[in-house]
């Protein structure tokens, strides 16, 4: 599923998974949400409500330009740099261009996911 991401007026296209977490996500767009940084390598934003990790992996090592969520904390993430493996990460999707953008942004940026 393509979903866009916007962020001060600036589109980023990004792709969701199959899967069940995606599909709970998806069902709550248009989404806009307030991110602050998180060790320098994440951006997290908790969600109005957690999400289903049903018959999903328990745990992920999410890539850099990596969408996830952290279902410990109820958090959507944006990876920016290497975190390893977590047990609680699920994979949603990925944004292949603009991480290096919203790297830069200061706490309490908002930004808007809805259906491309």
């Amino acid at each position: 599923m393509a979903i866009t991401l916007t962020i001060g007026g600036r589109a980023y296209q990004a792709t969701l998974a199959d899967n069940p977490t995606t599909r709970d996500l998806a069902a709550q767009l248009p989404l806009t949400l307030t991110f602050a940084d998180y060790n320098r390598v994440e951006k997290i934003a908790t969600l109005p409500r957690p999400l289903s990790t049903r018959g999903v992996p328990g745990g992920a090592d999410p890539e850099v330009n990596d969408i996830g969520y952290y279902a410990p904390t109820g958090d959507l993430v944006l990876y920016y740099g290497d975190v390893g493996y977590w047990n609680g990460i699920v994979r949603l999707g990925v944004l292949p261009d603009g991480m290096p953008e919203i790297a830069r942004q200061p706490d309490g940026f908002t930004a808007t996911f809805s259906r491309a």
